[in-house]
């Protein structure tokens, strides 16, 4: 937002220059972008030009011929390329010789054959502002010949402010001005809607017009007047000037007026030329299906029911907080006029504005979220400029159709709360003064004080902690001591089990070595479809819909990354991700989504880069994944088995769930080839995912020392051709079963298939280690055991011992 000092010490005059007043302002968490310095447009070959004639170059479409008075006795001939110039204008000439602020000399030329004898200048060329669209128009007319620095005196400073989203009332100038009161102590002038012409007749509703809102969800408030004998005509300089410092091009007094207002109350506003509202009567309402628009920038837009709008008997006629329609503008003929000050949904304008790739000043402060109250005020400054500067006839009556917000409860801030929060003696008395210096309304009791919300903080303010940091920022972050936090336990600082199991988890991926990365929380809903069975949790007010919903897993971002690092030419890809991951949280619960603390790794191509010893290495694959699984529950000390089966979006055959005694906890495998392919990506790509959050939360107490077995095992090495369908883990499961309690170890060691098993089968070779814990077991005990493990093999599995 651009602040006019000059316009600003009109409410308040620290005394500061442009430079001191930014750094005050930005250490109260108003940051300032830049500050802009008048430019100069002094020079004797900077003058006032009248266009005398203007007719169309002979060669060449987009430029005019101009014959201009300078007040020289003799016209000049100017080429002129800007597509607004016309007869009759006064405007800022640059003749030969002249020098630009940007460094630019103007010099004599000829523009397709034409002799051009200076140059009609724009905006930007003056360096008044950003608009080159076309060239300045001064108005009303000064002499030609007129030094230009006469006509366009040199603006003051400008500062540049980043807002922040939590704070709309600093896009209005007044409320900056509060800021500056509050941070320099700096008297502030009542502010501009403290008289309101039409506060006599706020109770009742004006003649010519009526209004109904269909959309109360989408329309918290909708206020307007009625005004006659309206004079449409140039703004005059103060009020054009300070537009232009402000970023703004003036168009005419009733329009100018709008912006001015929302530029000064942080509150946009609406002229409808009434005449042209058919029926009298508007209703504001959602859009329908294949209804169209011609909005004021001259582009055609298709409405649909998620857009609010507002309407006449003939159809549309705004897109409500966004931009108004051609039909009903104010124009030259325009004797009655219709000033609009409403409150929008500001998640329906963002997404409105999205959808029609249709952003404005309005729509910027919309989405915000402004308060109902905040309409009137800005009514009160607009309906008395429209009769001081467009000769403007009030009529009776206020249309209101919300009414005011609720009021928020008051908040109270304790002193001991204040500054044990803050680390820093601050009175209450002190607090108090801030409090009130920002527009709060205080009540003090001893060594608390209540504090009364005013409504355009209404959203940013709800607690104590609030408050106090309305205190700290304009008491001075930089001035409070650096202290640590008192500890209260008595314990030294460290992690919690949580953060210490998340953290013994991430460090030995990275020591197997994976490398870690960030993602976002938020994707594509259709692409995100694929890894979950359930609803997503969907964004309200998303950034794109490519960005509209939140993650059910890690997997989504680390194949984005994983395609990234392929994409610039990455052959071996071993990341992980620790963060958060979301679910529909069930009815009645008190938030919207359910997080959870997921542990993901993606694998694809080589597990090791090659070497001299190994130039082939094996290719990632579930098994590359499992092995990781392993190493993974056993450092977190979590007793674990796999079983068959995992997520639709994994390979079948190829994956399995981690389960626990507490429940399932994750899964691992080989993502579906359909998947790999979206991506972008090319053969195996194994992935894992593990539950971190309800680890943590099962996780057992301290580790406990188990002495060694103090006897060796007996190892038996069995290989079965099994049906392709039967998984490891179901082999690993019958072995245990058949074996008992002596079967210390079962481990998968060889997997195989292909014509020496035949088609539809597949041979598994285990490791099975025997042991009692008493005594050293004989081949003759074992034996038996190894009978029973085969013949479970045979008839639960259906395979057979390979020779």
């Amino acid at each position: 937002m651009l602040v006019p000092v000059e316009w600003l010490e009109e409410y308040v005059q620290p005394g500061m220059e442009p430079g001191e007043l930014a750094e005050r302002l930005a250490l109260t968490g108003t940051e300032v972008d830049r500050v802009h310095e008048g430019a100069s447009v002094a020079g004797d070959k900077l003058v006032v030009g009248r266009v005398t004639s203007c007719e169309k170059h002979p060669d060449a479409d987009r430029l005019s011929v101009c014959t201009v008075d300078v007040g020289a006795g003799e016209d000049s001939t100017i080429v002129c390329g800007a597509p607004n110039v016309a007869a009759g204008q006064a405007v800022a000439v640059a003749l030969p010789g002249a020098r630009l602020p940007d460094g630019t000399k103007i010099k004599k030329s000829k523009l397709r054959g034409v002799a051009s004898a200076g140059m009609i200048l724009s905006e930007r060329e003056l360096g008044l502002g950003e608009d080159h669209d076309g060239i300045l128009v001064l108005e009303p007319a000064p002499e030609p010949g007129t030094a230009l620095e006469e006509a366009l005196p040199a603006p003051g400073a400008v500062l540049e402010l980043a807002i922040t989203p939590n704070r709309p009332d600093c896009l209005g100038l007044y409320g900056v001005a509060r800021e500056v009161h509050a941070a320099t102590g700096a008297p502030l002038a009542d502010p501009p809607w403290a008289q309101d012409p039409g506060q006599a007749t706020l109770d009742q509703a004006p003649e010519g017009i009526e209004v109904v809102v269909e959309a109360p969800e989408l329309c918290p408030r909708f206020t307007a007047r009625v005004f006659e004998n309206v004079t449409i005509g140039p703004s005059p300089a103060w009020l054009a000037d300070r537009l232009r410092a402000a970023g703004q091009r003036p168009i005419n007094n009733v329009v100018d007026i709008t912006n001015y207002v929302m530029l000064l109350c942080g509150h946009p506003l609406h002229a409808f030329d009434l005449d042209r509202i058919a029926g009298g009567r508007l209703v504001v309402r959602r859009g329908a299906p294949g209804e169209k628009l011609v909005t004021l920038d001259g582009e055609e837009r298709e409405l649909d029911p998620d857009i609010c709008v507002i309407a006449d008997e003939e159809g549309v006629t705004s897109l409500a907080g966004v931009m108004g329609g051609q039909r009903s503008e104010v124009g030259e003929g325009t004797t009655r006029v219709l000033l609009e000050v409403a409150v929008w949904d500001p998640a329906n304008i963002n997404r409105t504005a999205q959808r029609l790739a249709l952003r404005s000043e309005a729509s910027a402060r919309f989405e915000k979220g402004l308060s109902p109250e905040g309409a009137l005020e800005a009514l009160a400054v607009g309906s008395a400029l429209i009769c001081e500067l467009a000769g403007a006839t009030l009529l009776p009556g206020t249309v209101d159709v919300g009414g005011p917000g609720e009021p928020g409860a008051p908040v109270t801030l304790r002193a001991e709360r204040l500054s044990g929060l803050l680390g820093s003696p601050v009175t209450i008395e002190r607090a108090a003064e801030i409090l009130g210096s920002l527009g709060f309304g205080v009540e003090l009791s001893g060594d608390r004080l209540e504090a009364a919300v005013p409504h355009f903080r209404r959203r940013d303010v709800t607690r104590e902690a609030d408050l106090i940091e309305e205190v700290a920022r304009v008491e001075g972050f930089e001035d409070l001591p650096a202290t640590l936090p008192p500890n209260r336990s008595g314990r030294a600082g460290g992690l919690t089990p949580a953060q210490a199991l998340v953290r013994r988890a991430e460090d030995l991926l990275a020591g197997r070595g994976l490398r870690e990365v960030v993602g976002w929380s938020f994707a594509d809903p259709a692409a995100l479809a694929r890894f979950t069975e359930g609803e997503l949790v969907r964004i309200e007010n998303p950034m794109s819909e490519a960005q509209s919903a939140m993650r059910p897993t890690v997997l989504p971002s680390l194949l984005d990354l994983a395609a990234l690092n392929r994409s610039r030419g990455a052959g071996r890809i071993a990341l992980f991700e620790s963060g958060t991951v979301y679910a529909p949280a069930p009815a009645g619960a008190p938030l919207p989504a359910d997080e959870r603390h997921e542990l993901g790794a993606l694998l694809a191509g080589p597990v090791r880069p090659p070497t001299w010893l190994d130039s082939e290495p094996q290719t990632a694959g579930i098994f590359t994944v499992r092995a990781l699984v392993d190493d993974l529950m056993g450092a977190l000390g979590a007793a674990w088995e796999p079983r068959e089966g995992g997520p639709a979006f994994l390979q079948p055959g190829r994956a399995a769930t981690v389960s626990t005694a507490e429940g399932d906890r994750g899964w691992f495998g080989e993502v579906h080839p359909a998947i790999v392919a979206q991506w972008g990506l090319e053969g195996p790509v194994a992935a894992l995912a593990i539950d971190l959050g309800a680890l943590a939360q099962a996780a057992p107490g301290p580790a406990r020392f188990e002495g060694f077995a103090s006897v060796p095992p007996v190892r038996e090495d069995i290989a079965a051709i099994l049906p392709a369908t039967v998984s490891a883990g179901q082999l690993v499961a019958a072995i245990r079963q058949a074996g008992g309690e002596l079967v210390d170890a079962v481990e998968v060691f060889d997997v195989y298939s292909g014509e020496q098993v035949g088609e539809g089968r597949v041979s598994l070779a285990v490791h099975v280690e025997f042991r009692d814990p008493e005594r050293t077991l004989t081949d003759e005990e074992v034996a038996p055991l190894r009978e029973k493990i085969v013949a479970a093999i045979e008839t639960e599995l259906g395979g057979e011992l390979r020779g």
